[in-house]
């Protein structure tokens, strides 16, 4: 037997700081418990947020002190990994008996990253950072390196993550397809229609389940701010959040402008028939052609030896 529920919690940063996203995460504990879900994905840069619009005070070749300003504030609602908020998550996911894959601002020293957070029922802590931070995400936010590559054992299978545009890196995903994932998750703010396509192709390529969590935030006029060059009724972010199986087909949302769990029942007996006629880390690579090489060694600006 091989049959789980997976989900994707549909949800957006709170404006009043990672505390009060944190409550808004905890106090679906009841409905997860309901669900029965095994796996639950939340979406990118939800502790810490994802400031969209935000300028940081930035120019071409200087930057202005109200920038510095904010950088100092965004980094003060960004967590430590390990830390309190980490070990509120290990607990829901202990009382919940899922595995939960969230996104977060981590900071390490005085360097942010996107990161997504794994955590297990069996109290695994892990963590993937995001490889390219895309267009002036790289303001804010480091780069990781292939040390993060993370794959969970979970009770549904193999998690592994992707975060947002991580997703469009074609040597990425075959990394991680050679890692052997069977659930695929990719934390994300992009609610286009495009990303859904995207997501239902890699499904299809990598011959595994897939769950989309996207924030869903209200527009920047009922959130009390501005954001440059956006309408101001207009939902920032739309959620679309989603679940598909290996053959590339929708199987639970997509969910739109609302916060809530999107639920499919997947049967991970159903990888073997899928990769039949389709494994590109096995039987369909072509080794004595392509061959990828990945470093998973991290890198550190700074190596004391003693």
């Amino acid at each position: 037997m091989a049959k789980f529920t997976v989900a994707a919690l549909q949800m957006g940063s709170a404006p009043e700081g990672k505390g009060r996203t944190l409550e808004k995460i905890l106090s679906f504990e009841d409905e997860i418990k309901k669900s029965g879900a095994a796996v639950v994905v939340l979406p990118e840069a939800l502790l810490g947020g994802y400031p969209k619009g935000s300028l940081f005070g930035a120019y071409l070749g200087y930057r202005l002190p109200a920038g510095r300003e904010m950088f100092a504030a965004y980094y003060g609602n960004a967590i430590d990994v390990p830390g309190p908020e980490t070990a509120e998550l290990a607990g829901l996911s202990q009382r919940t008996g899922a595995s939960l894959v969230t996104g977060a601002i981590e900071r390490d020293g005085y360097t942010l990253y996107c990161s997504a957070l794994f955590f297990t029922p069996e109290g695994v802590l892990a963590k993937h950072r995001k490889l390219m931070p895309t267009g002036t995400e790289r303001l804010i936010w480091g780069q990781g390196d292939g040390s993060t590559l993370t794959v969970v054992q979970s009770k549904a299978g193999k998690l592994g993550a992707a975060i947002c545009w991580e997703n469009y890196m074609p040597l990425l995903r075959m990394a991680m397809y050679a890692k052997g994932v069977e659930i695929w998750c990719a934390p994300t703010v992009d609610a286009r229609e495009s990303w859904q396509a995207s997501m239902r192709h890699i499904a299809c390529e990598g011959r595994c389940f897939l769950v989309s969590a996207c924030q869903a935030q209200p527009s920047p006029r009922d959130l009390g701010a501005e954001v440059p060059g956006w309408p101001p009724d207009q939902p920032l972010m739309r959620g679309n959040s989603i679940i598909v199986n290996p053959y590339g087909e929708i199987i639970g949302g997509p969910l739109q402008d609302e916060t809530g769990l999107v639920t499919a029942a997947v049967d991970t007996e159903e990888l073997a028939r899928a990769r039949y006629d389709l494994d590109v880390a096995g039987h369909y690579a072509r080794p004595d052609v392509f061959a990828l090489s990945v470093d998973e060694r991290a890198k550190k600006g700074v190596d004391f030896q003693s």
